[in-house]
C-alpha cells in the first residue's frame, strides 16, 4: 500500500505541476494579448486624434481667411456707405441748385415776357404811325438842324434798343437751355453714381452673407470635430487605465507564476525527500497529492472518523473528518490558497491552525487540529499544498491524527453550526 501511494504521488505530481504551469502560462499569454490589443487600439485612437487636430487646424485656417475677407468686405461696405452718403448729399445740393435755377428761370421768363410786351408795344406804335419809320419824314418835318439831329438820334436809339432787346432775349434763352441741360446732366450722373454704389453695396452684402454662412458651417464642423476629439480623448484615458491595469495584472501574474514555480519546486523537494525516506526504510510520513480542484486533501493517511454523529469515547456530533497516520513527521498541508487566520494552542484542539479562503466572492474556513507543531503564523499567505505543520496528538486526542473541519463562512464554536462535510469540497 505504501509503495502504491508513493507511485501515485510520482505519477500525479508532474501532471498537477504541468496543469498549473500551462494554466498560468495561458493566463499570462491572454493578458499579454489583451495588452497588445489595448496598445493597438490606443495607437489607432492617437492617430484619430491627430487627424482630428489636423482637420481642426485646417478649419481654423479657413476661419482666419474668412474673417480677413469679411473684415475687408465690411471695410468696403463702410466705404461704399460713405460714398453713397456723399453722392446723396451732392444730389440733395444739386436738387437745391435746380430749385434755385428754376427760380432764376422763372425770373428770366418774366423778363422775357416783359420784353415781349415792350416789343409788341413798339410794333403797335409803328403800325399806328403807318408802319416802319420814314426817315424822309423825320428830316422834312425837322424845324431846324438841331431838331433834325435830335430826331435822327432818337430814331437811332430806338432802333438800337430794339436790337439789344432781341439779342438779350436770344442770349437769355440760350443760357436757360444750357443751364437746364447742365443741371439735368449733373443730376442724372449723380443719380447713376448713387445707383451704382447701391448695387455695389448690395453685392457686398450678398458676399458678406455668403461668407457668414460658410463661417457658420465651419463653426458647426469644428464643433463636431472637437466633440469627436473629446470622445477620443476620453477613450484614450480609459485605454490608458486599462493598459495600466493590465500591466499590473501581468506583474501580479508573473509574480504568481514565480511563486507557483517556487511552490512546485518545494513540492518536488518534499517528494524527493519522501522517496529517499521510504527507500531507506524509514517511517511512513508522506505528502498528500495536490488536487487540481479548488481544495486538496490536507494529509496522507486513512479516514479514522467521518463527519457527523458518532459513539464511543467522544460520542456526539463530530464537526470534521479525522485522517490518521502512524508515520513520523507526517506533513499537513493547506487545503487551498488563503490566509492564516490564527495559529495557536487550544486545550481541545491542541496545536491548531485556521485558514480563511475566498473563492468567487465566497468565504470558506478550514481548521487543522491536534498537530504536533505548526510552521505558519497568523496573517501569513499560504498556497494550496503548502506544508503548515506536522501531524500529532495534542489536545483532546487519543492517537496521532489530523482533525480537519470545513466551514462556509467563518469558523463557529461549539456546537459548530457552520461546519459542513469536507467531502463535499475535498476529494479524499
Amino acid at each position: 500500500m505504501k509503495k502504491r501511494s508513493l507511485f501515485s504521488i510520482v505519477l500525479i505530481l508532474p501532471l498537477v505541476l504541468t496543469y498549473h504551469s500551462n494554466a498560468f502560462a495561458s493566463k499570462l499569454s491572454d493578458l499579454q494579448n489583451k495588452q497588445k490589443q489595448v496598445e493597438d487600439k490606443r495607437s489607432n485612437v492617437n492617430s484619430s486624434i491627430q487627424k482630428k487636430d489636423k482637420q481642426i487646424s485646417n478649419i481654423n485656417g479657413q476661419q482666419m481667411d474668412l474673417e480677413s475677407q469679411m473684415k475687408q468686405i465690411e471695410a468696403e461696405i463702410n466705404s461704399t456707405d460713405h460714398k453713397i452718403q456723399e453722392k446723396q448729399l451732392q444730389v440733395s445740393n444739386t436738387k437745391e441748385q435746380i430749385a434755385e435755377l428754376k427760380k432764376n428761370i422763372e425770373s428770366l421768363k418774366k423778363r422775357i415776357e416783359e420784353r415781349d410786351q415792350l416789343l409788341k408795344q413798339r410794333a403797335r406804335a409803328m403800325q399806328t404811325n403807318g408802319g416802319s419809320v420814314n426817315y424822309m419824314d423825320v428830316i422834312l418835318e425837322s424845324e431846324s438842324i438841331s431838331d433834325l439831329i435830335d430826331r435822327l438820334s432818337a430814331v437811332t436809339t430806338l432802333v438800337n434798343a430794339d436790337k439789344e432787346i432781341i439779342d438779350q432775349q436770344k442770349k437769355d434763352k440760350a443760357d436757360l437751355e444750357k443751364k437746364q441741360a447742365d443741371v439735368e446732366k449733373k443730376l442724372n450722373a449723380l443719380q447713376g453714381m448713387v445707383n451704382d454704389l447701391q448695387q455695389m453695396k448690395s453685392q457686398l452684402n450678398q458676399q458678406q452673407a455668403k461668407k457668414k454662412e460658410i463661417m457658420t458651417a465651419l463653426a458647426a464642423q469644428k464643433k463636431h470635430l472637437e466633440e469627436d476629439k473629446f470622445s477620443l480623448q476620453e477613450e484614450q484615458k480609459v485605454l490608458a487605465a486599462q493598459k495600466s491595469a493590465i500591466q499590473k495584472a501581468i506583474q501580479l501574474e508573473k509574480k504568481r507564476i514565480a511563486d507557483e514555480k517556487r511552490r512546485q519546486q518545494q513540492l518536488q523537494r518534499q517528494q524527493q525527500q519522501h522517496q529517499q525516506h521510504n527507500s531507506g526504510g524509514g517511517g511512513s510520513s508522506n505528502l498528500p497529492p495536490v488536487s487540481s480542484s479548488n481544495f486538496t486533501r490536507p494529509a496522507a493517511g486513512y479516514i479514522s472518523s467521518e463527519f457527523g454523529y458518532r459513539s464511543g469515547t467522544y460520542s456526539g456530533f463530530h464537526a470534521g473528518i479525522d485522517i490518521a497516520n502512524s508515520g513520523s513527521n507526517v506533513p499537513i498541508v493547506a487545503a487551498g490558497d488563503g490566509v492564516v487566520a490564527t495559529a495557536y494552542h487550544s486545550s481541545s484542539y491542541g496545536n491548531v491552525v485556521m485558514i480563511t479562503h475566498y473563492l468567487n466572492g465566497q468565504q470558506y474556513t478550514t481548521v487543522y487540529a491536534h498537530m504536533k507543531y505548526f510552521t505558519v503564523s497568523a496573517g501569513q499567505s499560504v498556497s494550496k499544498g503548502q506544508q503548515i505543520g506536522v501531524m500529532g496528538t495534542t489536545g483532546e486526542s487519543t492517537g496521532q491524527h489530523l482533525h480537519f473541519e470545513f466551514y462556509i463562512g467563518p469558523w463557529t464554536g461549539p456546537p459548530h453550526n457552520g461546519a459542513v462535510n469536507p467531502r463535499n469540497y475535498v476529494n479524499f
